[in-house]
């Protein structure tokens, strides 16, 4: 009787929470970043790199990974680009609006076993949202790693999320903060060229690394062998993947990637995990 009455009282991972929107931020042409209010449900907690599934009512839903401090429950955020029917009405949203949340859910970044091992994160545009909470948690448990690295990519300097927040990590000196453009106009002083190429420059050391990389695909695997080069074990590489899903329970199977399923297989995997599929067009 216990056990079905706990069960009774779990929440119905398939029903959407209320929750309203305190906070809209604008990063980018294209991408904001919404904070929730959760104080009714007494915060919410999550793992770096799961995700939620955001459904603004009548307009359907959104796998969107969460953005903020796993270290501050009190706090909901994500940062969402507006590339399709959903993500353009949540654009249209602000403070006061309601979405219907779900989550979380995914397989989350590897923190523990990064733990002792130099961490190396790789983003490529709007990838640095889902790898922002792996960084949190390594500034906040700064002696549990050796060498934090952030390497990020973008196509413009317009493009560059979190630039305040950059700053501050910079500026910490006790993790190793680059960032690069593919192109941009004579007022840029900082690197130009794809992100794979701040890889080699980077102070840490490869057979005691974990990396955990998060952009356009094409973009992960050239990253992933630049690391394999070096002599980075492609098991401590680690990627997520951003694919379109509709549940997030792995019931529909819109988001099935080879045999795997992305909303509760991943969408953290470790590079060989996805290798072959990530070179197959059609998966």
């Amino acid at each position: 009787m216990t056990a079905s009455l706990s069960l009774m009282k779990r929440p119905d991972p398939m029903l959407p929470e209320p929750m309203r929107i305190t906070r809209v931020k604008r990063e980018t042409p294209g991408v904001f970043t919404f904070d929730f209010d959760v104080s009714a449900r007494g915060g919410f907690s999550f793992l770096p790199g799961q995700f939620n599934m955001l459904y603004p009512f009548g307009a359907g839903e959104s796998a969107i990974s969460i953005s903020g401090d796993p270290a501050e429950p009190e706090r909901l955020v994500h940062t969402i680009r507006a590339v399709g029917a959903v993500t353009r009405v949540l654009e249209r949203l602000g403070r006061g609006d309601v979405v219907g949340v779900r989550g979380p859910f995914g397989r989350a970044w590897p923190m523990h076993e990064a733990a002792g091992k130099d961490l190396v994160v790789i983003a490529g545009g709007i990838g640095l949202a889902p790898l922002r909470p792996v960084v949190y948690h390594a500034l906040r448990h700064r002696a549990s790693f050796g060498r934090v690295v952030l390497l990020y990519g973008t196509r413009t300097p317009d493009d560059l999320l979190y630039r305040k927040e950059i700053e501050r990590w910079r500026g910490k000196f006790d993790m190793e903060v680059e960032v690069t453009v593919d192109a941009a106009g004579k007022d840029w002083r900082g690197n130009t060229g794809v992100v794979t190429k701040l890889i080699g420059r980077a102070a840490f050391d490869p057979a005691n690394a974990v990396a955990m990389l998060c952009g356009p695909e094409i973009m992960m695997r050239f990253c992933a062998r630049e690391l394999e080069r070096l002599g980075v074990p492609l098991a401590d590489v680690w990627v997520t993947m951003e694919r379109n899903m509709r549940c997030g329970a792995g019931l529909c199977g819109h988001c099935q990637f080879g045999p795997t399923f992305v909303c509760k297989d991943g969408p953290v995997y470790r590079y060989p995990e996805v290798e072959r599929l990530l070179s197959v067009r059609e998966v």
